[in-house]
């Protein structure tokens, strides 16, 4: 048989091969399509062909792991700008304590045009550009305050002042609002974070609170200016971070080590994907030690760059068991970027090629997530993590120290209204067993303490 003929027919073995895995996959697409058009024609009720498809889509995701989940076009700006670390709106901090109930202002973030217009905690939103708002969910009112940069909106604000209700029509000008992921122990008096202990300047404190594309950024500008070279000992805290992106991890690895493994990315079957190594040079000096403060919502990113530190004894970790969520999703868009699938593509590793992720109900004896070192453990009770991520919230909206009341009893993680939903999932508050405060009634923070107490006694073991 001639060579070309061989040709043809290997290409029709190909197109043939290829056309029949077509209509594998379109036979069972058209089960999903048959049902819709039964359901749109014979239901009881009428319903949006939208929300069927939506419905089927979540339910395609609901079968696979827990990170895995699709992103409606609702969502899926609401997303995006939380990873960007950027957003065009007001600047509110919001609850909702009751369904059907107004949405409520927990704080204006600081710099926003939500507090330059007089926004004060304890509003409540009823109307938003003349719509009434007061019965909407926080998502739907979230949405209809988002809109181009340098528009107006016009809120309507219920506020109660000396047990009057005073009803309020407030303009404002939507503008692009950083969301800030490296904050400090507080903020000085012209609301600039100081990123040194308040009562041990010597030692640097740096939270961060998320693994945006700004992250790196913003930690780099820490370390070459706003700390300068007279610090003696750094506490990263990383506690109630549930990550963000890897990209970010790996390059704040790369800041604080000079040389090794960071973390290998292992794809189906165990493949390697992906290793990173750190290359030379570091923002922080080798002889200052360092602390990494973790906890049980520390993950995924998080739990990278704990990991990678403490296998490389760069810093000792102190806390509680991290959460275990060693596994990377990719963000695939659909319907040409207007909503997406997030799908989990691979497993990493740490440096000394141990698993971080931990698998549906795992005894506690298995290897999973990241542990404190050993006598590092410090646990905490509900209450002390309730008053720990209150204490963050005053710190970073320091307008709602002026109505500590109203600030506490909300949402403990609440975001800015126009940021929702977090890019990774909110995962379960994890501190186990103590009195919270003090004689002099202040918060305790027993890990922070532990840091400091660790960090003090190895300075006065060098200088001997």
């Amino acid at each position: 048989m001639p060579p070309r003929n061989i040709h043809i027919i290997i290409v029709a073995i190909f197109i043939c091969s290829v056309c029949f895995m077509t209509a594998k996959r379109a036979k069972r697409a058209m089960l999903v399509g048959d049902a819709i058009d039964l359901i749109d024609r014979y239901y009881v009720d009428p319903v949006e062909n939208a929300a069927l498809v939506e419905a089927a889509m979540t339910g395609l995701t609901a079968s696979l792991d827990q990170h895995s989940e699709f992103i409606p076009a609702d969502m899926y700006s609401a997303f995006n700008d939380v990873i960007q670390q950027e957003f065009a709106g007001v600047g509110i901090l919001v609850e909702q304590p009751e369904a059907g109930k107004p949405v409520r202002v927990i704080t204006p973030l600081v710099g926003s045009p939500a507090l330059l217009a007089g926004l004060m905690p304890a509003d409540q939103i009823v109307s938003i550009g003349g719509e009434d708002v007061s019965k909407m969910e926080i998502r739907d009112v979230s949405n209809r305050l988002r809109g181009p940069v340098d528009t107006d909106v016009v809120i309507g604000v219920r506020r109660e002042v000396d047990d009057k209700t005073q009803d309020l029509e407030i303009r404002l000008t939507r503008k692009s609002i950083a969301l800030e992921s490296v904050v400090g122990d507080h903020r000085d008096a012209d609301d600039h974070w100081v990123f040194r202990l308040r009562k041990y300047p010597e030692i640097a404190y740096v939270r961060v609170t998320s693994f945006g594309e700004k992250t790196e950024g913003e930690l780099r500008q820490v370390f070459l200016k706003e700390l300068g070279n007279d610090y003696e000992a750094l506490i990263l805290d990383v506690r109630g971070n549930s990550g963000g992106l890897l990209v970010s991890a790996v390059n704040i690895c790369d800041q604080l080590i000079d040389t090794g493994r960071i973390v290998t990315i292992k794809t189906r079957g165990g493949k390697i994907d992906s290793k990173y190594d750190a290359t030379s040079g570091t923002l922080v000096p080798k002889e200052i030690p360092v602390v990494i403060l973790i906890d049980g919502n520390s993950a995924s990113a998080s739990e990278i760059l704990a990991a990678c530190l403490q296998d490389h004894s760069r810093a000792t970790v102190i806390g509680t068991r991290s959460f275990g969520k060693g596994t990377v999703q990719n963000v695939l868009p659909l319907e040409s970027g207007r909503s997406a699938l997030k799908l989990t593509t691979a497993r990493y590793y740490r440096p000394n090629g141990k698993n971080i992720h931990r698998i549906d109900n795992a005894p506690e004896e298995e290897e999973w997530g990241v542990s404190p070192d050993e006598g590092m453990a410090v646990t905490m009770t509900d209450e002390m993590y309730r008053e720990l991520v209150q204490k963050w919230q005053r710190a970073s909206y320091p307008v709602s120290s002026q109505t500590e009341d109203v600030a506490s009893e909300g949402t403990n993680n609440a975001p800015p209204i126009e940021a929702s939903p977090e890019p990774n999932e909110t995962l379960p508050l994890k501190p186990p067993a103590a009195s919270s405060k003090d004689a002099q009634g202040r918060m305790i923070d027993p890990q922070l303490n532990k840091a400091i107490e660790f960090l003090k006694r190895n300075r006065i073991e060098k200088a001997a």
